[in-house]
């Protein structure tokens, strides 16, 4: 009687269709994310259906997303191009900063992009729209799209748009 009662009480911790929490660092990764990361600026949407890595001089990439392998406060999406190339975002729960702004993220992120290892922070993207206003008053709202890649920059470079 006792291990039919232990094994409803596991039951009810997967009645969720027996999927694993998608959730690091208090950031639902069943919900649109975002990494990114300087020196070069790159970026990876994370959404539920796909991988969106873009950057300055690349092409952007779109990848079916296989999921997020979680293992306590890391998560893990390996995923492959067409080409069979990997794409694999480790996400680390824990402060980020950006190096460029006095912004502070909730996750650590590494993007191993082929051979090359990127490193920087990621959050929601609901972080991304609801942040407060950076120090002289720039938004941390996301930028407009420009051409085939995402600005990673979240309004920190806002600065760099002509006033009229």
């Amino acid at each position: 009687m006792r291990l039919l009662a232990i094994l409803v009480l596991m039951a009810a911790c997967t009645e969720s269709g027996g999927a694993a929490s998608q959730s690091v660092g208090g950031v639902d990764l069943a919900q649109p994310a975002r990494a990114l990361g300087t020196e070069p600026f790159w970026s990876v949407e994370i959404t539920p259906e796909a991988l969106v890595y873009s950057g300055v001089d690349r092409p952007e990439q779109r990848l079916a997303n296989p999921g997020a392998k979680v293992s306590g406060s890391t998560a893990v999406i390996a995923a492959k191009d067409a080409a069979g190339e990997p794409l694999v975002v480790t996400l680390t729960a824990g402060e980020c900063s950006d190096g460029m702004s006095d912004g502070v993220y909730p996750l650590n992120a590494e993007v191993k992009v082929g051979a090359e290892t990127l490193k920087g922070c990621a959050a929601s993207e609901a972080f991304f729209r609801t942040a407060p206003p950076l120090e002289g008053g720039h938004s941390t709202a996301p930028l407009e799209r420009v051409g085939s890649t995402r600005s990673w920059f979240d309004g920190r470079a806002a600065w760099l748009r002509c006033s009229p």
